[in-house]
């Protein structure tokens, strides 16, 4: 049985220079914003990478990037660490905000696989942090746990999205509530053409 084609959301009226991403853990916030910087020509800035330091130790210096990044012209990031602080540095600068509102069970499928994949490969992450032992699967501490991170804050960016929005009236919103949507807006979006 094939699925019903799935018609893309509003495109942006132009393209926007300044973008970030959200959605929950898993979702596939960092592989569009990889995929919108090479359309767009936008820089993309992981923000994991800012943030976690060796040894997963918070560097002292994550703000100070932020801002740095985000004073420049061209940019795409994950929206996340706003209880950081990150929120209030880039949400003023953003123009778009894309929102990866998928379903539990698909955002929870990917953190598995991804989790899963990165700990038995023993991939390296940012700045030499792997992904934990699998044993870490069975805490409840959200803080050892990437899957319990995910049930946690499973709601957030809908109890988050009304007031980031009302602060910034500049940011448009692209609403994305599965991965075909997802592909049939990405599809037709217009490449950035230099003058």
């Amino acid at each position: 049985m094939s699925s019903p084609a799935v018609s893309p959301p509003a495109m942006p009226a132009r393209v926007p220079d300044r973008v970030l991403i959200a959605g929950l853990t898993g979702s596939g916030k960092t592989t569009l914003a990889r995929r919108l910087a090479d359309r767009w020509q936008l820089t993309h800035v992981e923000i994991d990478a800012l943030f976690h330091g060796p040894n997963w130790t918070p560097r002292s210096e994550f703000l100070d990037d932020v801002a740095g990044f985000a004073a420049t012209e061209r940019w795409v990031t994950e929206w996340q660490y706003t209880s950081k602080g990150a929120g209030e540095i880039l949400e003023p600068r953003a123009e778009l905000a894309v929102w990866l509102d998928y379903p539990w069970r698909v955002a929870r499928r990917r953190l598995i696989r991804r989790t899963l994949s990165r700990s038995l490969r023993r991939t390296e992450l940012w700045n030499g942090n792997r992904e934990g032992s699998l044993l870490r699967l069975v805490s409840r501490d959200p803080e050892e746990n990437i899957l319990a991170w995910q049930r946690k804050t499973r709601n957030a960016w809908r109890e988050r999205m009304p007031d980031a929005l009302a602060r910034n009236p500049q940011l448009t919103l692209v609403r994305l509530s599965s991965p075909a949507e997802t592909e049939a807006w990405f599809a037709a979006l217009p490449v950035r053409v230099e003058r």
